[in-house]
């Protein structure tokens, strides 16, 4: 079963320094109807204003990733991290016991694009603990690239859940396929461009697909796209 979130009827905040597009419930946009899918419980699509962010804050018992989609983020942290992420590099943290961050635009010019997700974690009380990565568009086309996974292979990044993120850039007229078990879920995501799920879902920019019940996706560009695809139970 598919169903489909277009972009528009995602919650929404918009404020001076910040414009967040919201996937489930979360600050302003509150639907108790609509708090995860499985172990993804916040998808947001922020926009930060130059020169502006989120200050110092507080988390725990959840794994928090980053996407940069255009612009630079930097980031701070307890543990004593400190980084930019740029436009392509994925962050992975693992809040566990606790943690406090921020995240500003490290731009004075131009805003920053991001894609921030928090899945739930499989076990309380880890360890705090944060990587980064650069995957290029070349890694990722026509291709289903593993990024993030609870079981990682190769430059892979881990997480603390049964979950696997794929990114590709797919070119206009080609297509991937994914295939998974009994018992799981996809969820698509698309950055840019359009695409044809199994030949008569068609999505957008800023839509969302929820799948269930459905062991395999194909997946077809109508246009140059990018898009996330995460695989979970």
């Amino acid at each position: 079963m598919i169903r489909m979130i277009r972009s528009n009827e995602r919650g929404a905040a918009n404020h001076d320094w910040l414009q967040s597009r919201f996937s489930f419930s979360f600050a302003e946009y509150y639907d108790p109807s609509n708090r995860n899918f499985g172990a993804l419980r916040v998808f947001n699509d922020d926009t930060i204003q130059p020169g502006t962010g989120f200050g110092m804050h507080p988390h725990a018992d959840m794994e928090i990733v980053t996407y940069v989609i255009e612009g630079t983020l930097e980031h701070k942290d307890s543990l004593g991290n400190t980084g930019l992420i740029e436009a392509g590099e994925v962050q992975r943290m693992t809040a566990g016991t606790g943690i406090f961050h921020s995240e500003y635009n490290h731009s004075q010019t131009e805003p920053v694009h991001l894609l921030q997700l928090w899945f739930l974690p499989k076990h309380k009380d880890l360890e705090p603990s944060w990587e980064q990565i650069r995957f290029t568009k070349e890694e990722q086309r026509n291709v289903l690239l593993p990024v993030i996974s609870g079981t990682p292979q190769g430059k892979t990044l881990s997480i603390h859940q049964d979950i696997t993120l794929y990114m590709s850039s797919l070119e206009q007229g080609k297509s991937v396929s994914h295939q998974q078990g009994d018992m799981r879920g996809m969820y698509v995501f698309v950055i840019k461009g359009a695409l044809m799920l199994d030949g008569e879902h068609k999505l957008e920019e800023g839509d969302t697909a929820r799948i269930t019940q459905q062991k395999e996706l194909s997946i077809r560009a109508e246009s140059d796209s990018e898009f996330m695809l995460i695989d979970l139970s």
